[in-house]
């Protein structure tokens, strides 16, 4: 039996109580101001002392019912540990927000689920614990998570603040239907854009409303993740090495507007959402040919009976880097060197591969490392939702992490109206990607 997975959706930088630089409004003094009242914690480890961890999932339902067996389960194999579970908030969507709040009145989780655009503002708090070392050991396999969990999971680049949770990333699916009324060979792993821009004209008919692709201009972070990849393919960098200036308005970054702006407005083979939620539905009602989605879309394809393909997204000078949108059990520092024990000894455990499968595989997300895919478990999966198989063996181009500096919320807005304006006819490319990097330089100059 398959499921919802947990991530339907791009995770969008969320509004929350902000500063005109866009930070969350928490100081370092308040925190630690907040963290040194209370109990003091212990300062040596003593494994089998008594512990109280709090775990906040940002999970609903049957993910739920999943994470609290697996809690209950290392309780039973660590007696001395107690988990107290719960979601922590409404909605995941609201858990950076309640974050802030526990840091200034220091009841703060020890573990949280976090989407990765968080990264750098939960690390910037002073609140996580660094585990550096700790994963440096061969017997955790951190290498076995993809490239862009990893960095994620170092925003800064060199300190590690917790696991990766969920991880996805875009695919090309295709739907057969509409390429075998178009006469149209399918896609491979082989294509290049051009292939893809080729078969999307030839895939569209003004006369029964279909199209070859389709893009959402929103303005989203929807639309500005779509965008990535094309950039990176090329060579291009959102940022600098410093994470301080956009970078994006490169010429890679025109080159790859122009491509889609192209495929837009010359060829009119591109369906644009305005909602970012229509085109994956007319997608499965077989009236548009290709779109570049995520693990997520499966499940409604599948209820919709649509005859579809997975590969991986085509290559610009054989590059097929996609985008992943990973997200992270964050570990926080609570003084305490047994709660810290604990709450890495439970997170290791937990994205363990044996215990991986019965969550993530299980739930239908694509599972955290490599050696997961010849699984009973993930193979049952693959059969209820082909192209799952596809999308876990596209993470290994998966290499880029998207950034996750506090002023990447601005900086995607800005994009993502760049993106969209030129993609309707409204812009040329490189003004467009001028003017946005340029309002993104001065979001990133007041972090």
């Amino acid at each position: 039996m398959f499921r919802h997975p947990t991530r339907r959706r791009p995770d969008r930088p969320l509004t929350v109580a902000r500063g005109a630089a866009g930070a969350v409004v928490v100081s370092g003094a308040l925190l630690l101001a907040a963290c040194s009242s209370g109990t003091q914690g212990a300062t040596t480890l003593d494994p089998e002392a008594d512990v109280t961890l709090t775990w906040w999932t940002g999970q609903a339902d049957q993910a739920q019912t999943i994470l609290t067996g697996l809690a209950e389960e290392f309780e039973e194999l660590h007696p001395n540990v107690t988990i107290e579970v719960s979601s922590g908030a409404p909605s995941t969507e609201d858990l950076l927000q309640k974050l802030s709040s526990s840091f200034a009145g220091g009841t703060y989780p020890d573990i949280s689920y976090a989407f990765g655009s968080w990264a750098s503002e939960l690390a910037e708090s002073e609140r996580t614990l660094d585990i550096t070392d700790e994963v440096s050991d061969p017997d955790v396999g951190w290498d076995e998570f993809s490239g862009a969990a990893r960095a994620t999971a170092q925003p800064d680049g060199e300190t590690t603040i917790g696991f990766p949770a969920v991880v996805d990333n875009l695919s090309l699916l295709y739907n057969k239907t509409v390429f075998d009324a178009a006469g149209v060979d399918y896609p491979t792993e082989d294509w290049t854009w051009d292939d893809f821009r080729a078969a999307a004209k030839e895939l569209t008919d003004p006369a029964t409303s279909t199209y070859g692709y389709a893009y959402g201009v929103s303005g989203s972070e929807e639309t500005t993740w779509q965008f990535w990849p094309h950039l990176w393919q090329r060579g291009g960098e959102v940022l600098d090495d410093s994470g301080t200036t956009a970078t994006f308005d490169s010429d890679a970054g025109v080159d790859a507007l122009t491509f889609l702006r192209d495929m837009a407005v010359e060829d009119g083979s591109v369906y644009l959402d305005q909602t970012d939620t229509k085109f994956t539905q007319i997608f499965a009602s077989d009236q548009i040919g290709m779109v570049t989605s995520g693990p997520w879309t499966l499940y409604d394809l599948q209820v919709a009976g649509t005859q579809y393909g997975v590969v991986p997204l085509p290559a610009y000078d054989d590059e097929h880097t996609t985008i992943s949108g990973a997200d992270l059990w964050v570990l926080f520092d609570h003084q305490d060197a047994n709660r810290e024990h604990w709450s890495y000894e439970f997170t290791k455990w937990l994205t363990d591969p044996e215990q991986d499968v019965r969550w993530n595989v299980v739930y239908g997300n694509l599972p955290l490392r490599e050696s997961e895919i010849g699984s009973p478990e993930f193979q049952a999966q693959v059969a209820a939702m082909p192209g799952l198989d596809v999308m876990a063996q596209n993470s290994e181009n998966a290499t880029i992490p998207r950034p996750t500096v506090p002023g990447y919320v601005n900086l995607s807005e800005a994009v993502g109206t760049a993106v969209s304006e030129v993609l309707q006819g409204k812009g040329e490319p490189r003004e467009a990607l001028e003017r946005a990097a340029d309002r993104s330089d001065e979001a990133l100059a007041d972090q």
